[in-house]
């Protein structure tokens, strides 16, 4: 079978610098407009930046082994890597010339033209482009390596149910220990600190709550947590219940937590971080919550003022919640924001530091990648949790969607290991108007 080729555009590159090592023995051919795209992004302060850098890095470093017109060896047993220049005059009527991502279309069907016994294939992320390309009867795909999922309803939920027979719910209440090989055969695969609900095999409504720790390990009782277990915040349904059991639970120090707007994902976990850092069992030494810089709509551009003055707007909702939870007392608030207790900052400082002793919340992560998201995990010091909160349903992030961003890498990921939790929020409580709108707008 012939090797096929593969053009990537901007949008691959910039969500994963190394997807030139991902498409085995085929080669790759790199537009011209793509480097002159990849070097108007490298400047950027987040991800984006960063996988551009890292790109132009990898491209310098194959050059010397070569000549990118002749074509050069990605690596031993993969393919060749090619830039190429389009022919503008393939372009049907009506795909203006001038636009990059038109002539990244060119140079797939200049290659098309040029190479009748081999498949050209587009790679975009970017869903119109690919739209555009199906429009011509040019092939194209997204970038698949990323994606952990296909489509958003295989993300995991941290919630399942479980038949069990009538006898194994008695014995739950009645205080005896029970383990995955009390239930039915044929069950769904658990992770840990999964949430469970046990269902009687001959009466659905009755019914067991548990949390599923390893196959060796007894099923654990989940308590109704009060007021009192999380700053004044009582939980107000079940996945509220079993987000603050994994956030107050210091032996699972990463979770995540993903939901609609309103759903109370953010006020939960900072909740629980002040009170497992001012409670009287303290067991962290701050609290740092901080967010990524991503306009929803049309950038404002850049903001006059000190850092903390241009911060101000994208901090805005955490302010917003923490004095929801301080009430009327702001003075506190800043008090302690003062001491170096409660840390609001941008998340672009994060890289480079190590922080150990804290209580870590990072809003908005389905705006982050995949490599922004490592970059924050492996910040974290000893002693330290972290909590990621987010809804993947609101990506402002033009290089990633449901299935591709960080977040969702996150939780396909990490789903498997006894240090890690993860709950979906279902219903919205913030209020009826922000329920309807989510649910129906």
């Amino acid at each position: 079978m012939a090797k096929k080729i593969y053009v990537l555009d901007t949008s691959v590159y910039l969500t994963d610098y190394n997807s030139v090592f991902s498409y085995g023995n085929n080669d790759i051919y790199v537009p011209l407009v793509v480097l002159e795209e990849l070097d108007q992004n490298k400047k950027r302060p987040n991800g984006v930046g960063a996988n551009a850098r890292g790109i132009i890095r990898a491209l310098d470093a194959l050059r010397e082994k070569g000549n990118f017109q002749k074509g050069v060896r990605i690596q031993k047993g993969r393919g060749l890597i090619f830039t190429k220049a389009p022919d503008l005059s393939e372009l049907p009527a009506g795909y203006d010339p001038s636009i990059a991502d038109h002539q990244i279309i060119a140079t797939a069907l200049t290659l098309q033209r040029e190479f009748t016994t081999r498949k050209v294939i587009l790679v975009s992320n970017d869903i119109n482009l690919r739209i555009k390309c199906d429009a011509i009867g040019l092939s194209a795909e997204g970038y698949k390596t990323e994606n952990v999922i296909q489509q958003r309803s295989e993300l995991y939920g941290g919630f399942t149910k479980l038949l069990v027979d009538d006898q194994v719910i008695d014995r739950f209440y009645s205080g005896e220990d029970i383990q995955l090989f009390n239930v039915t055969e044929g069950s769904p695969e658990l992770y840990p600190n999964q949430f469970v609900m046990l269902v009687s095999s001959s009466n659905e409504k009755k019914t067991a709550i548990t949390r599923f720790i390893d196959e060796n390990t007894p099923f654990k009782k989940i308590p109704q947590h009060k007021e009192s277990d999380g700053w004044g915040i009582a939980p107000k349904n079940k996945e509220q219940n079993f987000a603050l059991e994994l956030l107050l639970d210091t032996a699972v120090p990463v979770v995540s937590l993903i939901g609609k707007a309103g759903s109370g994902k953010t006020l939960c976990a900072i909740a629980a971080g002040l009170q497992q850092i001012m409670g009287p069992e303290a067991q962290y030494n701050r609290l740092i919550v901080s967010r990524p810089v991503q306009p929803m709509g049309k950038d404002l551009g850049y903001l006059p003022g000190t850092m903390e003055e241009k911060m101000a707007p994208w901090l805005a909702p955490i302010q917003d919640n923490l004095r929801f939870l301080f009430g009327d007392d702001n003075l506190m608030l800043e008090s302690y924001r003062e001491k170096g207790i409660i840390e609001v900052e941008a998340l672009t400082y994060i890289r480079g530091r190590s922080i150990q002793n804290a209580y870590i919340i990072i809003d908005e992560c389905q705006n982050l990648t995949r490599h922004e998201i490592k970059t924050i995990l492996t910040r974290v010091g000893e002693g330290t949790k972290i909590v990621l909160t987010g809804d993947i349903e609101q990506i402002d992030n033009v290089n990633i969607d449901e299935t591709t961003n960080g977040l969702t890498y996150a939780i396909e990921k990490l789903k498997f290991y006894d240090i890690t939790g993860h709950i979906t929020f279902i219903k919205g409580e913030r209020s009826k108007v922000a329920t309807l709108s989510a649910q129906t707008l």
